[in-house]
């Protein structure tokens, strides 16, 4: 790569080193906006993956109500609390 250079005089090497400098600005701006463009849509992606978890919670928690609901009205009342509190215990990850 540095073959080229021998024929070059020393009056046209600053310029070459501007080109390259601005060259390689031009470079470093695109890898820049590609980065940050990719940033921005993990956030984005981050951010619905975020809300969907809270809706998904939201749901797992309606449907450990229900099932506690259902349990009451089929189990004998001693054994519907035991039941309940059972699934309210899992639904709480202990």
């Amino acid at each position: 790569m540095g073959e080229e250079l021998s024929g070059l005089s020393a009056k046209d090497l600053p310029s070459l080193e501007n080109q390259l400098e601005t060259s390689l600005k031009g470079v470093r701006m695109q890898k820049d906006q590609i980065l940050n463009d990719e940033i921005k849509e993990l956030n984005q992606k981050g951010n619905l993956i975020q809300q969907e978890n809270m809706e998904l919670y939201k749901k797992l928690d309606l449907v450990g109500k229900e099932n506690a609901e259902l349990l009451e009205k089929v189990s004998p009342p001693e054994k519907a609390e035991t039941e309940v509190f059972n699934l309210r215990f899992i639904e709480q990850g202990v």
